[in-house]
């Protein structure tokens, strides 16, 4: 099999699999287990309907980086639950999820399933360096809109978007973004900044919505050169346009890098990371075998070691 890496992003699986399925499905002590069985199963699909042979779950190490937040204060800030200085703020979070995340960590563990996060980065960053640096295809799966700025059909790059629900999900390459927004990936970013998004805290540019982002950015090609044309009298920028810019300018001066992924982390290579997919054997198989009637794991575990056995 070519080799073809799938990036997770990890947080918008479980979140997605928790509210997907019934948080009555309990171990014995009475732990959720929804969410664990809801990942397996998206993870089985996922690399069976889409091939892979490398897969990493890219993680939160920070879901909220205090350099974002120094940048643009409002940054996720609706979705804090508990302000900690000097380390990450706690994240609104279902008690019945927040149980489960050591248990999906230890699951994805013994199912040889790597796990790579990055202290002060959040699961994009991760996905943004790996899928930036990869020398093969890559999908990455998210419900996530942000993430498509990877996309790049030259480089066989795309989303897997998960939106609409593991039913309808849509592979999103470059050619699908200009079709959906007419902009393009790389351009992504500032259309985003430009139109808002209230699910991240990013307020926008009062008065320029999705339509008026996408054709300034299609006459400027950029964020940057959209307010070098804003500030000449001939640069073919409205003075309405020029006033919500002027008006919105300590916001337009933060919120591009707060928006646009990193994708220079310092990661461990996919060999260091142990992404490649192998059956799972020994001790662990052994383990997952037993989780799934202690933990009440039902058939997922049984469909993540098939998905995995294929890939002997």
């Amino acid at each position: 099999m070519p080799q073809r890496l799938m990036l997770l992003d990890t947080a918008s699986l479980y979140f997605r699999a928790f509210y997907g399925l019934p948080d009555s499905i309990r171990r014995p002590d009475g732990t959720p287990v929804n969410a664990v069985r809801g990942l397996l199963d998206m993870i089985a699909r996922l690399t069976t309907d889409y091939p892979a042979t490398d897969l990493v779950a890219c993680w939160d190490d920070d879901w909220r980086p205090q350099w974002r937040v120094d940048l643009l204060p409002t940054y996720k800030a609706h979705r804090v639950a508990e302000a900690v200085p000097d380390a990450p703020d706690v994240e609104v979070v279902p008690e019945g999820l927040q149980a489960q995340l050591p248990l999906i960590r230890h699951v994805l563990e013994l199912a040889g399933i790597a796990i790579v996060g990055a202290p002060g980065y959040e699961a994009d960053d991760v996905v943004g360096t790996y899928a930036s640096t990869a020398a093969c295809p890559v999908d990455v799966v998210t419900g996530d809109r942000d993430l498509f700025q990877v996309c790049d059909d030259g480089r066989r790059v795309r989303v897997i978007y998960t939106a609409r629900g593991m039913r309808n999900l849509e592979v999103i390459t470059e050619e699908a973004v200009v079709a959906k927004y007419r902009v393009l990936p790389q351009q992504y970013a500032d259309y985003a900044t430009l139109r808002g998004d209230a699910s991240d805290g990013l307020p926008g540019v009062a008065g320029i919505g999705e339509k008026t982002a996408a054709s300034l950015l299609l006459k400027h090609g950029t964020l940057e050169g959209l307010l070098e044309a804003a500030e000449r009298p001939d640069g073919g920028v409205s003075a309405p346009v020029r006033a919500r810019l002027a008006a919105a300018a300590q916001y337009l001066e933060a919120a591009p890098a707060v928006v646009r992924l990193v994708r220079n982390l310092a990661l461990p290579t996919l060999d260091e990371a142990g992404a490649r997919l192998r059956p799972v054997a020994g001790e662990r198989r052994s383990q997952l075998e037993q989780l799934a009637t202690d933990w009440n794991l039902g058939g997922s575990v049984r469909r993540i070691l098939t998905a995995l056995d294929l890939r002997e």
